[in-house]
């Protein structure tokens, strides 16, 4: 089943963005990606699990957490 997860990812220029876009690539599941560097927002559509797209993003080094709006409804959910 697709998944689309979107994320805010701490990003100041390309080279963060290419280091994102790296773990991305490597990662299993994932069958496509936006990354938007003026929103600091990635999205990622797969069969992928948030919690381990989070991890994953987040070993390019980069402060990442889940989108705002996403974190307040799994948090209501919980």
């Amino acid at each position: 089943m697709a998944e689309t997860v979107v994320l805010r990812v701490k990003m100041s220029c390309q080279g963060c963005v290419g280091a994102v876009k790296r773990v991305l690539e490597k990662m299993e599941g994932v069958e496509s990606f936006d990354i938007n560097l003026d929103e600091q927002k990635v999205i990622v559509k797969g069969s992928v699990k948030s919690e381990e797209v989070l991890k994953t993003v987040s070993k390019s080094g980069k402060n990442t957490e889940l989108w705002t709006e996403e974190g307040a409804k799994e948090k209501t959910a919980a």
